[in-house]
């Protein structure tokens, strides 16, 4: 049974509410032959949550993965940076980048909203 992956990875970051949060979905096959979707949740820059959920086939799978898809962009959340795209924007002149790429080191991704960065413990 040849099954493809599916990853995605969606953020919502709001500086007024203290909010940064990841909602990230994929597609996985079982060792049962059956699909799985794997969805993990949290605040950025913590582990966060996860559930299973266990299809029988990769279309009613799919189904699941575009309505949880929808359900999140219509509360605000957007492709995020470890996704195919970025949330906002970034430094176009950082030391060592070319303009317009990310810097290589891992960003918080609310800095992409021009937030302050949190305080470190």
């Amino acid at each position: 049974m040849k099954t493809s992956r599916y990853h995605l990875h969606l953020e919502r970051c709001d500086p007024a509410r203290n909010m940064a949060r990841f909602y990230a979905l994929s597609l996985e096959p079982s060792l049962f032959g059956e699909i799985v979707l794997v969805r993990r949740w949290g605040r950025i820059g913590a582990s966060g949550r996860s559930r299973l959920d266990v299809y029988a086939d990769e279309t009613t799978a799919i189904r699941a993965m575009l309505a949880l898809l929808r359900q999140k962009r219509a509360r605000g959340y957007a492709v995020g940076q470890w996704g195919r795209g970025t949330v906002g924007r970034w430094d176009s002149g950082a030391v060592g980048q070319s303009a317009g790429t990310l810097p290589a080191k891992k960003v918080d991704s609310c800095q992409l909203f021009d937030r302050p960065p949190r305080p470190s413990r």
